[in-house]
């Protein structure tokens, strides 16, 4: 169970790096609450529209396989669930109101998790 554990918090740690190094060579921000400039799709958005969110629930699991607690996989479920309701669709709504078409078609590309 560590192993497994260990590997779902390297895979998140490396996720959450290639997305940020994603949004820093699309000249966008890193941060949540500042405005977007670009519309990012490429690196790990061109499977997931939200691999950031996806790469906390990742590595929040890692540990709860590293540490044998069902606490952090609970907390996992909660945060993502937490996520979608409370920023995925928010940041949503503001990108399709601020790319419009372009959102549309990346929206209708690529999933919303996986």
């Amino acid at each position: 169970m560590r192993l497994k554990g260990a590997l779902m918090l390297g895979a998140g740690l490396a996720l959450v790096s290639a997305s940020a190094m994603a949004l820093l060579r699309g000249r966008t921000t890193l941060l949540p609450n500042r405005a977007t400039t670009h519309l990012v799709t490429d690196g790990p958005f061109a499977f997931s529209r939200n691999p950031i969110y996806l790469a906390n629930a990742l590595i929040m699991a890692g540990f709860g396989g590293m540490s044998s607690s069902p606490w952090y996989d609970l907390a996992a479920i909660v945060c993502l669930i937490l996520d979608d309701r409370l920023a995925v669709r928010r940041e949503e709504a503001h990108l399709a109101a601020r790319f419009g078409e372009q959102w549309q078609a990346y929206a209708a590309r690529v999933r919303r998790w996986l």
